[in-house]
This record gives C-alpha cells, sequence and structure tokens, in this order.
C-alpha cells in the first residue's frame, strides 16, 4: 500500500512538473520565426536583453507573465542604441503559442 501510495504521489509531482514546462521546440521555433533571435539570445545581451536577464526580471513575480505577454504581443517603444524604434511582435495570435513563448523565457 506504501509503495503505491508513494508511486501515486511521484507520478502527480510528475504530471505538474511537466504541465508548467515550455515546449522548447515550438517556443525556439516561434521565436525564430517572429526574428527574436536576431535581437535577443539566451544568454547574451545583443540589442535586447538576454532571455536569462528577462527571466530574473520577471520570474516569480505576480505581473511577470502579463508583462512578458503584453511585450511580446502590442509592439511597444523600446530603446536601442539609444533610440526609440518599436519592438516587434510576436508572430502568433494563439494564446497557447504566446504563453509557451513566455515560459520559455521564464524558465531561462
Amino acid at each position: 500500500m506504501k509503495t503505491m501510495l508513494a508511486i501515486a504521489s511521484f507520478m502527480l509531482v510528475a504530471g505538474t512538473a511537466s504541465a508548467q514546462t515550455a515546449d522548447t521546440a515550438a517556443a525556439e521555433g516561434l521565436l525564430k520565426k517572429s526574428g527574436c533571435m536576431k535581437c535577443h539570445s539566451v544568454s547574451a545581451d545583443k540589442d535586447g536583453p538576454s532571455f536569462k536577464k528577462t527571466a530574473a526580471k520577471y520570474k516569480g513575480k505576480a505581473v511577470g507573465e502579463a508583462a512578458l505577454v503584453k511585450h511580446i504581443t502590442t509592439g511597444p517603444t523600446v530603446k536601442v542604441d539609444g533610440k526609440e524604434e518599436r519592438h516587434d511582435m510576436i508572430k502568433s495570435k494563439d494564446d497557447r503559442e504566446i504563453k509557451n513563448v513566455v515560459a520559455y523565457i521564464l524558465s531561462r
């Protein structure tokens, strides 16, 4: 009985953890398709901050996910080399794809 309880507990925890992880291949594909990788990378700053730096800024904050969703879907004005320009929007209207990209960024 204890063994079955332990197995059931493990499966519940494992299932919860996998539900919260990003589909890396899908996220990276959409980021490349959208041109995000021209200005961003996982660990190095380019014209834009690295995903690692962005994750550190927003991870664990209640507004983190919403702030990133808004940023990648609304085309806000950003500063690049001291000049203001419009940030390109992600090339998807699918909420699941957008949330997957945000989960990917926050997991870096």
